[in-house]
């Protein structure tokens, strides 16, 4: 349901949530870690920018870094940038460009209101703090590990 354009800024900005607060990633550094090439990485950016959802720093220490908390950016925002899809007025699934309703509706509208209504529900909900990748605590040792049985049956 995500176009490409979509797909590929929901991994750069996951990979942004993922790192340290405050701390930048380097556009090149940042294609190679979310596996987009980095000119259409470049261009979707951009657009990122110019939607206040990324900052840009030049110079020692510049790259990209998350304009606001990931929890508060939500996929809608994203998703509405790129795939023209509208949290206030929903499309119709046969002509993207046509509003679709009861009164005005394509073959497909019955069965697609529903589909739509959950997936725009699930964009609308979800921020972007939940697709961050975890880091693994200090030292590398999960806090639940002491929950575990020690090897051998002893413990």
């Amino acid at each position: 349901m995500l176009s490409t354009t979509s797909e590929y800024a929901l991994r750069a900005l996951a990979h942004l949530a993922g790192q340290p607060q405050g701390a930048a990633l380097l556009g090149r550094d940042l294609a190679k870690a979310a596996d987009i090439p980095a000119n259409y990485l470049s261009k979707i950016l951009l657009t990122l920018r110019n939607a206040k959802l990324v900052d840009t720093t030049r110079g020692s220490g510049g790259g990209y870094r998350l304009h606001r908390p990931a929890g508060e950016i939500f996929l809608i925002d994203v998703v509405e940038l790129f795939d023209g899809i509208s949290r206030n007025k929903p499309a119709c699934f046969l002509q993207h460009q046509k509003p679709c309703s009861s009164t005005s509706s394509c073959n497909a509208h019955i069965l697609w209101a529903d589909v739509q209504a959950r997936y725009l529900g699930f964009l609308v909900s979800t921020p972007l703090s939940t697709l961050a990748p975890q880091m693994p605590p200090p030292g590398g040792i999960s806090p639940y590990a002491a929950d575990l049985p020690v090897a051998g049956g002893q413990g």
